[in-house]
């Protein structure tokens, strides 16, 4: 019981009624401390259709995860790739398998790898957050279900580093904790507490290899938090997402959809599980093998923008393209859509040279490659790689696809017009300017023309002669076009590629 005093003023004088009366007031839910943090917790099961990372085999159950009770009503706090594309979600609280829960999703971010969901409706332990600054030395806790297994366990470490930007496969974040209590496999949404039971943060990502353990800052999610409780989309298309690199076995190079979720702009648009998004708003994705370019796009565009984007479909080996917000998906090239001695335009790998100085995407048939370097007769080193499907007639035949992407630092401060008057003296014989002017994609800046019906056929040629954005080298940049998706989709990925690092 408490008193409330109440003051009321006068001309005259002033006083107190607190001695007139008193009000009772009820002690409102409490949340957990440090011994209630498993009460808490949850273990989470998604079913749907998934298909994982670099399979064409539908799954009906995803891997479990973790997640944690914030409020008494059953709203709770998880990753994005826990329970985005979900079917059905089955929850269990505080390692009690006697009782299974229903759960929906009300709110995800697949940049931010959060999601919000509600459980059944019931009385809940719930955890509070932590407040004031999260520090360099913070002990800390992670708890959660790993690997599925209904018994609880926590792990005990420091914050290493207490804020930082980081971009990785699943997300892409301003503000992450770096610890070394470990996450393991299934502790993926759990929380990350202090000694008093409260969160700092929401565990994600790991690296056993390394010690590696990262959380979701609480300071960003706590001003998303309404927005996800209330459905409103926060950096996000629906999509549970994983961004892949190249691999030298072909694996295709973009963001990997393992599921979608149902009415999504992105199921909307015709995204589905198994799916590769590699080009978005003209940006190609995941050059670093992270999400950082694709949320850097929602950044820009906004979620309910028009936004262009081709995506390969390698169950069906064929490339699709479309508008998230806009025109449906229409079909670019397949796997029995061949031109010339190109072959199939189905998945990109990155080439480099011998050096490993330039680099630029490329078809995973151009799998043809010389990387080696020269000289010319002035003394300057050029880097220089080649990629193709045939190096023995790429040069001595309009039939054959491929990409040149030379820099040199030595030759910086050449002429570029000479070099493309050059380029129109030599081309110019076998081929008609279609299309010539300055070149600025704010990488490269100078020159380019693009010539077409080389050699009495259909085949275009594309030539790029600039200085990067530093002034510190000159890139030439050539590509040879045969199919009508090696003038479209492979053309816009080598231009959002090529480049030389010094």
């Amino acid at each position: 019981m408490r008193s409330i005093a109440l003051i009321a003023t006068a001309s005259i004088a002033a006083f107190t009624l607190s001695s007139c009366f008193s009000v009772n007031v009820e002690a409102g839910p409490k949340p957990v401390d440090f011994k209630g943090v498993q009460s808490a917790t949850i273990q989470i099961q998604a079913q749907g259709t998934f298909i994982p990372a670099g399979t064409t085999q539908p799954s009906e159950s995803a891997a479990r995860g973790s997640g944690f009770i914030i409020d008494p009503s059953g709203i709770a706090v998880t990753n994005n790739h826990v329970v985005v594309g979900a079917g059905t979600l089955k929850v269990w609280v505080g390692g009690d398998t006697s009782k299974q829960y229903n759960a929906k999703v009300l709110g995800a971010s697949e940049c931010l790898d959060l999601a919000v969901i509600q459980l059944d409706e019931g009385d809940y332990p719930f955890m509070a957050w932590h407040k004031g600054d999260i520090e360099t030395a913070l002990d800390v806790y992670s708890a959660g279900f790993p690997l599925g297994d209904p018994n609880f366990t926590m792990t005990r470490g420091i914050v290493s580093k207490a804020d930082v930007p980081q971009d990785d496969s699943w997300a892409s974040l301003d503000h992450v904790i770096e610890h070394d209590a470990r996450i393991r496999g299934g502790n993926s949404g759990g929380p990350l507490v202090d000694p008093e039971g409260k969160v700092v943060g929401v565990n994600y990502a790991g690296r056993d290899d390394l010690d590696y353990n990262f959380a979701i800052h609480r300071d960003q999610v706590l001003p998303v938090l309404e927005d996800l409780k209330s459905g409103t989309p926060v950096l996000s298309l629906g999509l549970n997402a994983q961004a892949r690199q190249p691999a030298d076995d072909g694996s295709p190079l973009g963001i990997w959809i393992e599921s979608v979720a149902a009415g999504s702009p992105a199921d909307a648009a015709g995204i589905e599980p198994g799916d590769v998004l590699f080009d978005m708003a003209g940006v190609t994705l995941a050059r670093d093998g992270s999400l950082g370019d694709y949320c850097q796009v929602l950044k820009t565009q906004g979620v309910d923008a028009t936004i262009d984007f081709q995506v390969y479909r390698p169950i069906e080996d064929s490339i699709y393209e479309g508008q998230f917000n806009g025109k449906e998906l229409e079909l670019v090239s397949s796997g029995n859509s061949q031109g010339g001695d190109g072959g199939t335009v189905d998945s990109f790998v990155t080439v480099t040279d011998d050096s490993g100085t330039v680099s630029v995407n490329v078809p995973s048939n151009w799998n043809q490659i010389d990387g080696s370097s020269f000289t010319d007769d002035s003394g300057a080193t050029y880097y220089d790689v080649t990629a193709t499907t045939d190096l023995a007639n790429y040069n001595s035949s309009w039939s054959v696809p491929g990409v040149r992407v030379t820099a040199s630092e030595d030759a910086l401060g050449s002429d570029l017009m000479q070099i493309i008057g050059n380029y129109k003296s030599g081309v110019g014989a076998d081929c008609t300017v279609g299309n010539e002017g300055a070149y600025d994609d704010s990488y490269y800046i100078g020159q380019f023309v693009y010539f077409t019906g080389c050699g009495g056929t259909s085949t275009d040629y594309a030539v790029v002669v600039a200085n990067d954005a530093s002034n510190t080298h000159l890139m030439i940049l050539t590509v040879q076009m045969v199919t009508d998706s090696d003038k479209d989709v492979v053309l816009d990925n080598i231009l959002n590629s090529f480049q030389a690092v010094f």
